[in-house]
Formats: C-alpha cells, sequence, structure tokens
C-alpha cells in the first residue's frame, strides 16, 4: 500500500535507535523523508550514511533535548534545510526508574521535566510549521500510562500527561486540521528495554515471565510492528483518526491475562 507520504518531511525525536530508529527506517520505505534527532552522534551519523548509500533523503540533528534551546534549536535547522516540517514523532525519553519510595521530589521532578517538557516544546515550536502542511503529530507514550508499573513514578507520570495532551492537542488543533494521536508500546525490545531486563539477577527468566503474559503468541511486540503503525497514522490514509490511543501489544494491557 502506497501510503502517500513520499517528500514528507517527518521530524522524529529518539529517532535513532530503538522504536524511534523503526519509524525513521519505517517512513523512509514510504520514500518520506525522515529527520532524526538523537544524542549520540556516532549512531546518527552511522544511520545517515546507511541511507544515503541507499539513494534516501535524511537528516540527522545531534541533540540533547533536555538542554535549553535546543528544541527551538532543531526546528529551525529543519524549516532552514526543508523549508516545511508534514509531521512531528515524539518519540526520545527513558524509564528511570525514579519511584515513590526509591526517589524523592527533586527526582521525580526531573524525571518528569526530562519525559514530559519536550514533548511540549517540540508541537509548540513546530506548530506554525505544521499549521501550515496542515500536519500531525504522533506520541510514542507506554502502556505504563494505563497499567503501571511500579517504582517509576516520574516515568508513569510523564506517559500518563503525554496521554491527556494527545487529546488536549487535538481538541485545541481542529480549526487547523491538524491530527494528533499517540502509539502506546508494551513489551518491545529496545537497547533501554534490554537495560532494564539486565538489572534483574537472572534475566531470562524475568524475560519468560513476561511473554508468557502476552496473550497473542506469547512474544514480545517487534519495533518494526510499532513503527509500520506509526507510519499508517502519519499518513493520509488515516487522515479522518485524531485524539486517539494505539494500543499495538498483542492484547497485553486489554486482554484478560488468564487467557494466556
Amino acid at each position: 500500500m502506497d501510503l502517500g507520504l513520499k517528500d514528507k518531511v517527518i521530524l522524529i525525536t529518539g529517532g535513532t535507535k530503538g522504536i524511534g530508529g523503526a519509524i525513521s527506517k519505517a517512513v523512509a520505505r514510504e520514500n518520506a523523508i525522515p529527520v532524526f534527532v538523537g544524542r549520540g552522534e556516532a549512531s546518527g551519523n552511522e544511520m545517515l550514511e546507511t541511507f544515503k548509500a541507499n539513494g534516501i533523503n535524511a537528516h540527522f540533528i545531534q541533540a540533547n533535548l533536555n538542554e535549553e534551546g535546543q528544541c527551538k534549536r532543531i526546528v529551525d535547522e529543519v524549516l532552514e534545510t526543508f523549508g516545511k516540517i508534514d509531521a512531528l514523532v515524539n518519540n526520545a525519553g527513558a524509564n528511570d526508574s525514579v519511584g515513590l519510595e526509591a526517589g524523592n521530589p527533586k527526582k521525580f521532578a526531573n524525571s518528569v521535566f526530562n519525559n514530559l517538557n519536550h514533548y511540549y516544546e517540540m508541537a509548540h515550536y513546530c506548530l506554525p510549521a505544521l499549521k501550515k502542511s496542515k500536519g500531525n503529530i504522533l506520541n510514542i507514550s507506554s502502556k505504563v500510562a494505563l497499567v503501571g508499573q511500579g517504582g517509576t513514578s516520574g516515568y508513569a507520570a510523564s506517559k500518563g500527561a503525554q496521554l491527556s495532551l494527545t487529546r488536549e492537542w487535538a481538541a485545541e488543533l481542529l480549526p487547523y486540521n491538524i491530527r494528533v494521536n499517540a502509539i502506546l508500546p508494551a513489551e518491545v525490545m529496545t537497547p533501554l528495554y534490554k537495560s532494564w531486563l539486565d538489572s534483574f539477577d537472572d534475566p531470562e527468566e524475568k524475560l519468560k515471565n513476561i511473554t508468557r503474559n502476552i496473550p497473542m503468541g506469547n512474544r514480545m511486540t517487534s519495533d518494526t510492528e510499532i513503527a509500520d503503525l506509526a507510519a499508517f497514522i502519519l499518513s493520509e490514509k488515516s487522515g479522518h483518526t485524531t485524539a486517539q490511543w494505539f494500543s499495538p501489544d498483542g492484547g497485553y494491557v486489554h486482554l484478560d491475562r488468564s487467557l494466556t
């Protein structure tokens, strides 16, 4: 299916690795122009060279989104380079395990800032361009926003706020025909997820305990499955879809786990 994304400029934060990297590749397969933002210069340049070697127009911006002024700088660079922004994918973030018991008010505030504020900043600075393109925003949240995890208050609060902002922005931006949606990944193997698994005494046993509770196929969702859904939502094939939360998780959140 041709999603009609050819030459669309799609800005993806955290777009060099994991789910963000998979989204960058998915939109590139649809002949869009992925502009991916990441902290790591080496990984970003490696992805850029791979795209270029395959004749794909792409752009990498190295930045720490939590540093003052960086979000505006990113948007300014994209507009200077391409003259437009057709979609924003807010994806960057980290489950930093700042809990209620194993945490404190300062760490909680920092966690919320690091995982939430750049979603607002990127949307704010992209908005004039999105109004011109009648583009859309896709927020990558997490199943933690709906079911909790324990020991990660800051991350959970941020992910819940991202869902609320998805519907708030969808309402505010209706006059401009800007769609706003969210994807809630559950169990997806990414570098950050692997780091979390490795924090347990027996990572393999922990992984088995997780996958046996995923109703469909007792397996984790692939990053490609998340990315393909993202590409569809970003496209005009999904042109009348806004304010929606999508859970591509094999039934992890919405089905009774006794079915497994």
